[in-house]
């Protein structure tokens, strides 16, 4: 509990023991905490001054504030394995967690000269765009944009409504045993859109991870571009 007479600022007690309550499990990560009402009386503080300690919270990343929603204690990070054959829910799932997500872009276009430069095409080449949001627990993580040779996905459009995944799509098409060629990453600050999508503040950084997966002939197959939660996940890379 806090003590007025200590010299410490109240709000940074309040932030000391609610920290010491997650470390001792009273409140498990993904958990909501008490409301302001609720903790502003248990403290015997203002709802100013809890805000402050929920603020730090936040900030130091061991909490996350849904707007409308509330405080939550922030999930345990996801070990993301990056090996020959990277799989997002294969990934989640040998963690015992569970993978999801939502689509929000899906449409065919004029390639840009950059992508088609990645993926080894034409100019003029056409391209199936995937952007979509990964999720784990319910909690987006990802929020990407995959780009695909037209020619070689047909029908992947209604593939994907149906099966809801690059991978069983992919195999459907006959590149199941797809690999990944390269991995860039790089960090940045999100922009306004990727910070909504992924219920971040913009002062917390993302990871962004560009990715060149190819058939089994070599063949370049996908392009994938994507800004990862940083506080949420941790690259492996397999030796």
């Amino acid at each position: 509990m806090i003590e007025r007479k200590s010299g410490q600022s109240l709000w940074r007690q309040i932030a000391n023991d609610i920290s010491d309550s997650i470390r001792s499990g009273t409140y498990a990560p993904g958990s909501k905490l008490p409301t302001e009402a609720e903790l502003s009386q248990q403290y015997g503080v203002n709802r100013h001054t809890l805000r402050r300690a929920i603020s730090e919270l936040a900030e130091d990343g061991v909490i996350r504030v849904e707007q409308g929603r509330g405080s939550f204690v922030q999930e345990h990070v996801l070990d993301y394995l990056v090996a020959k054959k990277t799989r997002f829910s294969d990934n989640v799932l040998r963690q015992k967690r569970t993978p999801g997500g939502r689509t929000l872009l899906l449409t065919e276009e004029a390639g840009d000269p950059a992508i088609l430069k990645q993926l080894g095409l034409s100019r003029g080449a056409r391209l199936v765009r995937l952007d979509r949001i990964g999720e784990v627990d319910g909690r987006p993580i990802s929020v990407g944009s995959h780009y695909f040779p037209a020619d070689k996905v047909p029908g992947f459009a209604d593939l994907h409504r149906e099966l809801d995944s690059i991978t069983k799509v992919l195999t459907h098409l006959g590149y199941g045993e797809y690999t990944r060629l390269e991995t860039r990453v790089t960090a940045r600050m999100p922009d306004a859109a990727d910070a909504d999508h992924l219920q971040q503040p913009r002062n917390r950084p993302v990871l962004v991870i560009e990715s060149i997966n190819v058939d089994p002939t070599g063949t370049p197959i996908e392009y994938g571009f994507a800004r990862y939660a940083a506080d949420r996940f941790q690259l492996v890379f397999e030796s």
